[in-house]
C-alpha cells in the first residue's frame, strides 16, 4: 500500500457552470476515491484566479506531488496553463503533462504547426479573419473552431460551412461569444471519427483499444461531427445518435495499427506522460488525420478514455496508479 500526499488540483467550478465543467468535480471524485484506495491522503485545491489564495492552500498542505485535472481556470481553456506553471513554481511535481507540452496541444493551432512540421497529416487551417479575406487554400466544407476552448464549446451543426456566405454567418455567430482571434478554420475531412487512448508505461506508451464514433441515423445533409449536444445535452438526438465502438472487422487492422503508430508519434513528439488522446478523422480513402492532441483527458467513469481501458481490464484504480507511477518515473516537471 503507497501512502503520501496529494493534492487535487483542477479549476474551481461555480454553481452556474455548464454541464462540461461540472463534469470536472465528477472526475475529481473518480480521482479522490482511487487514491484514497491506494493508500494517499488527499486535499483539493480548486485554482482560480486568486492564485496567490491558491499557493496558499498548495503550500499548506504539503503535498508530495499534484494530480492536475484543471482544464480551465475561470471557465476559461486559454487560461489551462495556470495550474502547471503555479506548481513549478513551487516546486511540486505533478501528474500528466508538462507545463510546455500543454500549452502546445491546447492552443489547436500551435499543435497542427508542430504537427504539420513533423509531416504528421492534419487538416488544412487558417485564423478566421484570413479565411474571411480569401486566405483559405483549401476546398469546402470547412469548420469554424476555437482556438483554445476544447468540450467542443461552440461546435454546433452551423459550424461545417460550405461557402463563403456561411462561413461569414457562423463568425457573426460565434463572435458573440468569443473574440475573433480566438476563431480558426479548418477542413472539415467528412469521413470516419476515432480517438486513441494511450497510457503511460516503463518504456512505452501503451496503446488502449481504438475506439470509433459512429453516427447513427443521421439524415442526409446533417453535419458528422461530435459537438457540443452531442457530449452533453443527453436528451439530444445528437448524444443519443454518436455511439463509442470497439468492434471493428478485420479489414480495418492495417488502419488501426496506423492510427496507433501515429499517435505514438504524437506521444514523442509532444513529450507527453501519463495518459493522452489523439483524435482523428479518416476520409474516404482511409488517411487518418489528427484533429488534436489531448493531454490529460477526463477520466470520469463515462469519460472515452475509461471505456478504452476498460476493455482491457483496467479500472480507475489501475489508471490512477499507471498516471502516478508515469509522473514518478519522469520526475513530475517542465525539466523532467
Amino acid at each position: 500500500m503507497t501512502t503520501g500526499t496529494v493534492a487535487l488540483v483542477y479549476g474551481e467550478v461555480s454553481e452556474s457552470a455548464p454541464a462540461d465543467e461540472k463534469d470536472t468535480l465528477v472526475e475529481v471524485e473518480a480521482v479522490r476515491s482511487a487514491l484514497r484506495r491506494l493508500g494517499y491522503t488527499t486535499y483539493d485545491v480548486p485554482v482560480s484566479l486568486d492564485l496567490s489564495r491558491t499557493a496558499a492552500a498548495l503550500k499548506a498542505g504539503a503535498p508530495d506531488f499534484a494530480f492536475n485535472l484543471a482544464e480551465t481556470v475561470d471557465g476559461k481553456g486559454s487560461l489551462i496553463q495556470l495550474a502547471p506553471t503555479l506548481l513549478e513554481s513551487l516546486g511540486i511535481p505533478y501528474t500528466g503533462a508538462p507545463c510546455e507540452s500543454i500549452v502546445l496541444t491546447s492552443h489547436k493551432l500551435l499543435g497542427k504547426k508542430t504537427l504539420a512540421a513533423a509531416g504528421v497529416d492534419t487538416p488544412p487551417w487558417s485564423l478566421a479573419t484570413r479565411a474571411l479575406d480569401d486566405g483559405m487554400n483549401a476546398p469546402f466544407p470547412w469548420i469554424v473552431k476555437s482556438v483554445w476552448e476544447h468540450a467542443s464549446i461552440g461546435l454546433e451543426d452551423t459550424a461545417v460551412v460550405r461557402s463563403r456566405d456561411e462561413l461569414a454567418r457562423e463568425i457573426s455567430r460565434r463572435t458573440a461569444r468569443e473574440s475573433l482571434a480566438h476563431l480558426f478554420v479548418e477542413g472539415f475531412v467528412e469521413g470516419r471519427e476515432f480517438n486513441i487512448a494511450l497510457l503511460g508505461g516503463e518504456s512505452e506508451p501503451e496503446i488502449l483499444p481504438p475506439a470509433e464514433i459512429r453516427f447513427i441515423d443521421y439524415p442526409a445533409g446533417k453535419p458528422r461531427l461530435v459537438g457540443y449536444k452531442a457530449k452533453w445535452e443527453s436528451g439530444s438526438f445528437e448524444y443519443g445518435g454518436t455511439l463509442r465502438a470497439f468492434d471493428f472487422p478485420s479489414s480495418d487492422g492495417p488502419l488501426l495499427d496506423r492510427l496507433g503508430k501515429v499517435s505514438r508519434t504524437c506521444w514523442r513528439l509532444f513529450d507527453l506522460r501519463g495518459y493522452a488522446r489523439v483524435d482523428f478523422r479518416v476520409d474516404a480513402e482511409g488517411r487518418p488525420w489528427v484533429l488534436e492532441v489531448n493531454t490529460n483527458p477526463c477520466i470520469s467513469p463515462d469519460a472515452g478514455f475509461m471505456a478504452a481501458a476498460e476493455r482491457t481490464g483496467l479500472g480507475i484504480e489501475d489508471v490512477v496508479r499507471r498516471i502516478v507511477a508515469d509522473t514518478k518515473r519522469t520526475g513530475g516537471s517542465c525539466s523532467g
